[in-house]
């Protein structure tokens, strides 16, 4: 059983935070891409290939840990017009770690993302796993654009098969779904899968993969 979307009432409980992008109806058919976990070179180089192929863009979610020893990955990134956002620098949970605990790790991933982005770019943040109490929510908010899902891939699931991760993606994604794929080695058998089929589905059917 796949939890690919949150219940509503989660939204509730995490107010203020970006489920999904912008979707009017009767506007442009768009797609919002992020993936997490990276940026490393067994992986990340070849997603942003991808993406090139369909003039694709997404935003990268990363590790600070990752980010640190791969920084030319995350210019690489932004050269290609991508954006990219917080995930805490050794992927913690916000359910389990002490908030004294987790705002500093928060705080040392933003200076490996200083070290890379243009002041006046946009400050994004995204929980690890999605944990996130409501205090924490409370006190990242006015900081971070605080990005959920609206389509959760499972990509990193071993015991998923890919024609299936693929099937289920096609099925649940809906206009303005912010969907996550992993850029990661855990990831990598579905991810590497599903994403240049993903990509040419979505943009056949007249999608466009925008930027939050």
């Amino acid at each position: 059983m796949h939890l690919h979307r949150l219940p509503e009432v989660m939204h509730r409980w995490l107010p203020n935070t970006i489920w999904r992008g912008p979707h009017a109806q009767g506007g442009p058919k768009t797609l919002y891409l992020t993936f997490d976990d990276g940026p490393i070179p067994e992986e990340t180089p070849w997603v942003l290939e991808q993406l090139a192929q369909f003039n694709a863009k997404a935003l990268f979610f990363c590790v600070g840990d990752n980010l640190q020893r791969h920084p030319d990955i995350a210019r690489a990134a932004l050269a290609a017009g991508h954006q990219l956002g917080n995930h805490t620098f050794h992927h913690l949970s916000g359910w389990s770690t002490p908030a004294a605990d987790y705002h500093a790790d928060i705080a040392h991933c933003q200076q490996a993302l200083d070290a890379v982005l243009d002041e006046a770019a946009p400050r994004f943040f995204r929980p690890p796993y999605g944990r996130l109490t409501p205090g924490l929510n409370r006190q990242l908010e006015p900081k971070y654009r605080i990005v959920m899902w609206d389509l959760l891939t499972c990509d990193y699931d071993k015991d998923y098969a890919p024609e299936k991760c693929l099937r289920d993606a096609l099925r649940l994604t809906r206009p303005g779904s912010v969907v996550v794929f992993h850029d990661s080695i855990k990831a990598s058998r579905n991810m590497r899968y599903v994403l240049p089929r993903y990509l040419a589905h979505f943009a056949e059917q007249g999608y466009q993969f925008e930027l939050l």
